[in-house]
């Protein structure tokens, strides 16, 4: 199985090492201060420039205004823009425009109703990132460890733009999740982890051989 894969709330040194080890193709910081994978700008930075050539380099971002976006892109090396808040399709095409990076929409699910969305965003941004919605009153938008009905996915035969299977991801379920839903790119981060905003070298890497 050729998948791509990319592990996302990077928070050290050896995190950025042991996911270039592993073979994944994305490495994803995370600025949003209630996650426990927040980053500051200055570390994401020092993480970036040690990520060796061919990792691409994700910034994280929910609902973030010009000001810290422009923070971000000026100081941070990146390869990509995942939005993962409430952003509308026009300020998918407005971020885009504005930095001239490729620009992931992340898109919650949790039924069918979820599924027109997908439409949508794929008219404006450049990745989708399908992840399991977030609990009511959840503080986090993602990286909560919940998956969904892969099924919603799997009767989807044509996708305009490429796209992220997340949510709930491990090395004992990716490749059950990839088979049911086609993806051929796949986003982890509590799946990985030795606790929250830790993660394990040997997680990391046993998940991505779990694609090969």
């Amino acid at each position: 199985m050729d998948i791509r894969v990319k592990i996302c709330g990077l928070t050290r040194p050896e995190d950025v090492a042991a996911v270039a080890a592993a073979g994944a193709s994305y490495a994803g910081f995370v600025f949003f201060p209630k996650s426990p994978r927040h980053v500051s700008v200055a570390t994401a930075r020092s993480l970036a420039l040690e990520a060796p050539v061919g990792l691409a380099k994700v910034a994280l971002v929910v609902d973030a205004e010009d000001g810290a976006l422009d923070e971000i892109v000026e100081a941070v090396p990146l390869d990509m823009l995942q939005l993962h808040g409430h952003e509308s399709p026009e300020r998918v095409s407005e971020l885009r425009a504005r930095y001239g990076l490729p620009v992931m929409k992340a898109l919650g699910v949790a039924g069918a109703e979820d599924m027109a969305q997908i439409a949508l965003y794929e008219e404006v941004a450049d990745q989708l990132l399908i992840d399991a919605k977030p609990p009511k009153g959840a503080d986090l938008p993602g990286g909560n460890g919940l998956a969904f009905d892969w099924r919603l996915l799997s009767v989807r035969k044509y996708w305009r733009k490429p796209w992220m299977l997340a949510g709930g991801l491990t090395a004992g379920n990716v490749r059950e999740a990839v088979q049911m839903t086609g993806a051929r790119q796949v986003d982890v981060s509590s799946g990985v982890e030795a606790g929250a905003g830790v993660k394990d070298a040997g997680k990391i890497a046993a998940f991505v051989a779990a694609l090969r």
